[in-house]
């Protein structure tokens, strides 16, 4: 093809490139693969170190109009996508109620990489506790049992909170003398026996309470996973507490005056009980209205969802299977976050006198 004098001095960058042209058709075509995943930083960071000469502005140009590069662009990922929160929980309904308390989105797992890496904190007034950080070990009294102690005196609290991982053919063990139980299934089944014969299989979401010196047993021949909380018992006079089981589902939703939050209770509120179990249900976006600061203690599991926890001035993410302790006059606030309700179990003292 003839290119005149006049058509290189008024138009030298399109015959320039118009002869890279002829020389790229000579060539054999080569295909261009985007990745699943395309790093967006490099790309556009090696983008950047490019200089837009005639070769790099037809180079560009041609990309674009690849095809399988503007169907990449064109899809729902685009060019620098990240893995999607829903699609993360997309196959959440055929999973089991409370799964991520015991197969958290971050898991322990995808923190192998970084050395010294942890989301848990200990404060004088408050203790984050997460999976990655937990400590299991034989419990004592119980057999074919780990224990992981989240929540001892040793922080300040005056409960224990610990989860217990029974294995196949596993059996509890009694507290010591004087203290009492509260125990909540996240994961199997069991079965809990008492002196008197009585036998009652406890699934996921179901609960019960056992009052202090009470000769108690909880077994299984499958996996299942507990969390216990034990605190030794207040007593007043002419009040006694009785073994209570149950299950979330069938108690009922309580009045919360300011709030939007659901609440349900799992201890009766009599003056015989010292401490209650509370489930807390926020749908995303809902928070706590009132910037609680109380003498009560808290000991809490997240059960479902993810959201933000305040505690004095530290801002925690938090996610299914997080714990936390709260001391007395800590300031604490929740908001729920994501895409699916959050549920929270929560021990707080009460029907005592401070002093």
């Amino acid at each position: 093809m003839a290119i005149d004098t006049w058509q290189l001095t008024h138009f030298p960058l399109a015959t320039n490139q118009l002869e890279l042209k002829q020389q790229q058709d000579k060539k054999p075509k080569q295909s261009i693969r985007t990745p699943q995943y395309l790093d967006c930083n490099v790309y556009m960071g090696n983008l950047k170190m490019q200089s837009f000469s005639p070769f790099s502005s037809l180079s560009f140009f041609l990309l674009l109009t690849t095809p399988s590069f503007v169907k990449t662009a064109l899809t729902q990922d685009g060019f620098c996508s990240a893995p999607s929160v829903l699609d993360a929980d997309s196959d959440s309904s055929t999973q089991p109620l409370y799964w991520k308390v015991t197969n958290p989105t971050l898991s322990p797992s995808h923190l192998q990489d970084l050395p010294g890496f942890t989301r848990s904190a200990y404060k004088k007034d408050h203790a984050f506790i997460t999976p990655e950080s937990h400590v299991f070990s034989p419990l004592p009294d119980w057999s074919n049992t780990l224990g992981a102690y989240l929540i001892t005196p040793a922080i300040g609290s005056h409960f224990v909170m610990y989860l217990a991982k029974m294995q196949e053919n596993s059996k509890s063990g009694l507290p010591p003398s004087g203290v009492e139980r509260f125990i909540f299934v996240v994961q199997g089944s069991v079965v809990l026996t008492n002196m008197s014969g009585n036998v009652h299989k406890l699934t996921v979401d179901s609960y019960a309470y056992l009052p202090p010196n009470f000769v108690h047993a909880v077994e299984t021949d499958a996996a299942a996973t507990l969390v216990v909380f034990e605190r030794r018992y207040s007593r007043l006079e002419n009040h006694v507490t009785e073994q209570i089981v149950g299950s979330t589902e069938k108690q009922p939703l309580l009045e919360t005056p300011g709030e939007i939050f659901e609440l349900r209770k799992l201890l009766p509120t009599s003056l015989a009980y010292d401490f209650n179990i509370h489930i807390m249900d926020f749908q995303p976006g809902e928070f706590l209205n009132v910037k609680e600061v109380h003498y009560n203690q808290h000991g809490l599991l997240l059960l479902e969802g993810q959201g933000i926890y305040r505690l004095g001035d530290s801002w925690y993410p938090i996610q299914a299977g997080d714990a936390i302790w709260m001391a007395p006059f800590v300031p604490q606030w929740y908001a729920a976050l994501g895409k699916t309700r959050s549920r929270y179990l929560l021990y707080k003292d009460v029907n005592r006198n401070p002093l």
